[in-house]
């Protein structure tokens, strides 16, 4: 028997009950969206070497331009999730250690709670080395944990995975259904530039996190209108015009003005900030409007990887991602494309709350895949460009598929042609991959 004392009383418990008490802690009220992986998961979907800890994190950006009337300056507060790989942790203590959780709300204003795989404020653990820094960015609406699943995944191979509540822009401040746009004229100027300001502020030597980051080398994954704003953060120079802002509903006095303040470069550099290696966009908008100049896409050298659905009636798939694929003029791009799939390929599944109206699930479902497989795709994929343009890492590099098509076919002699590199055999179909070398 063990005796234990809480609030003052003291307790006798039985080996077993004081063994449960030692398990390890996860909250009974949050929901677990993730089944266990099944043997068909892509091969780099499997978690890596290391634990994965995650703090919150709030910056705060001085002196930015006022985007409520465009007037005078502010100081623009941010919240982050920063996740980081933590060594290996040894049973008795990882039992005593809080599993986090990840709260928000959908586009309605539900609020849910979801189980995550991480540590909550766990230490960091400089002797393992630094870390390149990856940094994520939502689309509009939505929420730093959106792809927690990804940002989970790549702390667990070794890196350091910083995602935005981009202000002005998430769930919790704009209400969908009476004023959708209320937070659409901050998300055009100050995405690209959240994006850049994460980067700069996480290096500074008064973060907490600099120790552990690779000052070096950094990538930046966007979805949607993080998307449009990571396609500017490596040199795709935005290209509004008056008459298109007014096609948005922006005030005739205020459109020569806008136009010239949303103009910029490289999140409002003179130049691309050389630590960016690489980019990631999910079904990028902007393209079928030409937000962005086609020169400065095609100037574009970094290496990128875009994924998009072929049904994306949000950014357009034709003349939308697969047009922008085909400006960006850097060596070392690809684009996967989930045949029959709409916008909503990067995100994690849709939450219970979210199954009851038709604008909650829509921000998540995909009618003709699974979610769950789309996110494991996007982990084994995702690693594989990472791993190879960010960490330069050639065997990584060999996991990118060079035949189009995922899908297997028979050869004269009745047998299927090899699966993409690291699915396993007959598990890949409905994908496609194009590469720009």
């Amino acid at each position: 028997m063990r005796t234990i004392e809480a609030l003052g009383v003291k307790l006798t418990i039985a080996p077993v009950i004081a063994l449960i008490l030692l398990m390890p802690t996860v909250s009974h009220s949050a929901e677990q969206l993730f089944t266990k992986q099944p043997s068909v998961t892509p091969e780099l979907a499997q978690l890596g070497e290391y634990n994965v800890g995650v703090r919150t994190v709030k910056i705060e950006n001085p002196d930015q331009l006022n985007t409520a009337d465009f007037e005078g300056t502010a100081s623009r507060k941010l919240t982050l999730e920063v996740w980081y790989p933590n060594a290996k942790i040894a049973g008795s203590k990882q039992a005593t250690m809080l599993k986090a959780t990840y709260q928000d709300q959908t586009r309605s204003g539900k609020p849910f709670e979801l189980q995550g795989d991480a540590y909550r404020d766990t230490d960091l653990d400089k002797s393992l080395g630094k870390f390149p820094l990856i940094v994520l960015s939502h689309g509009y609406t939505g929420y730093r944990s959106m792809m927690f699943y990804l940002a989970e995944h790549l702390a667990s191979h070794g890196y350091v995975v910083a995602a935005i509540d981009h202000t002005d822009s998430t769930n919790k401040e704009v209400d969908f259904s009476n004023n959708p746009g209320a937070g659409f004229a901050s998300t055009l100027y100050n995405r690209a530039r959240d994006q850049q300001f994460v980067l700069d502020h996480l290096n500074h030597t008064s973060s907490k996190f600099s120790p552990f980051i690779d000052a070096t080398s950094a990538a930046v994954i966007g979805y949607s209108m993080g998307g449009y704003g990571a396609i500017n953060t490596v040199g795709g120079c935005y290209n509004f015009s008056p008459e298109f802002l007014a096609g948005l509903g922006f005030p005739a006095e205020s459109l020569e003005t806008l136009a010239t303040t949303l103009n910029s470069c490289a999140a409002g550099r003179d130049s691309v900030d050389p630590r960016w290696k690489a980019m990631v966009s999910f079904a990028p908008w902007g393209g079928e409007q030409f937000v962005h100049k086609a020169d400065s896409l095609a100037n574009i050298t970094i290496p990128t990887m875009l994924v998009a659905g072929d049904q994306d009636d949000v950014s357009g798939f034709e003349d939308g991602v697969a047009t922008l694929f085909m400006q960006i003029g850097s060596k070392h791009k690809y684009m996967m494309v989930y045949e029959n799939a709409r916008h909503n390929i990067a995100a994690h599944p849709a939450p219970a709350a979210a199954y009851d109206n038709d604008l909650d699930i829509g921000h998540y479902y995909e009618p003709s895949w699974n979610s769950e497989t789309i996110t494991r795709i996007n982990k084994h994929m995702v690693l594989a460009f990472l791993d190879h343009h960010v960490k330069q890492d050639n065997a990584a590099g060999e996991y990118l598929p060079t035949r189009e098509s995922a899908t297997q076919s028979k050869g004269q002699d009745g047998k299927l042609n090899a699966p993409w590199p690291g699915f396993p055999d007959r598990w890949a179909v409905g994908l496609s991959f194009v590469r720009g070398e």
